[in-house]
């Protein structure tokens, strides 16, 4: 793909092989020719998200429910989406330029805003899982650090393949990083969990004291 002609079977082709085998594409890929593509590449991905998103709301599955004040919660999530695809896709950059040099990898703002385009691939995935919330918010968390670790496996290749980062140190960083991810995992779902048993007992006292009245 070139910045004047954006193919977009290459696209899906590249987004595939991310998936399937991000090792032998970020070994591969290009780290020169432009911002532009990866920004189109990051701007594509919010959309699909966004839709989806949007789509769950309809449904009445995932965060945003509830008729038709779901599905205009649904639509400013989709424009959400697609603002959050660009401003990440620059910090995210910036983020991974930090941790590459960390690593004595590519300190090239280009090549780490491209490695984080396409690991932002993860963000239709993400999306399209996002109604497990609303099956169970734990099965949600718990999907959703699955997504979460998968990318952090996208980004270790991208940093060790496409911008030659030491190994050892980059697998040692992203340890940490998933690390951190369960340790906030198990946090919040603990803050949950007393909150709502706070709000249950909560409930029964009221109750009893309107028996006592009565």
């Amino acid at each position: 793909m070139s910045n004047s002609t954006f193919d977009f079977n290459a696209f899906v082709r590249e987004s595939k092989e991310v998936l399937v085998n991000p090792k032998s594409y970020f070994s591969t890929m290009k780290t020169t020719g432009g911002i532009v593509e990866p920004l189109i590449k990051a701007i594509i991905y919010g959309v699909i998200a966004g839709i989806i998103v949007f789509l769950w709301s309809i449904i009445g599955l995932g965060a945003f429910t509830g008729g038709v004040f779901g599905g205009t919660i649904g639509i400013m999530a989709l424009v959400w989406y697609v603002i959050a695809a660009i401003i990440g896709l620059f910090i995210g950059a910036v983020i991974l330029l930090i941790i590459s040099s960390i690593c004595q990898g590519s300190t090239d703002f280009e090549a780490n805003m491209r490695v984080t385009a396409s690991v932002m691939v993860i963000m239709p995935i993400s999306a399209l899982l996002v109604f497990t919330s609303g099956i169970n918010l734990t099965l949600g968390t718990i999907v959703g650090l699955a997504v979460n670790l998968f990318a952090l496996w996208l980004l270790y290749n991208g940093l060790v393949e496409a911008l030659k980062a030491k190994p050892a140190t980059s697998k040692i960083l992203i340890l940490v990083l998933a690390a951190l991810l369960v340790l906030f995992m198990l946090i919040g779902m603990g803050t949950r969990n007393r909150v709502m048993k706070q709000f249950d007992n909560s409930e029964v006292e009221e109750v009893l004291k309107d028996l006592e009245t009565d």
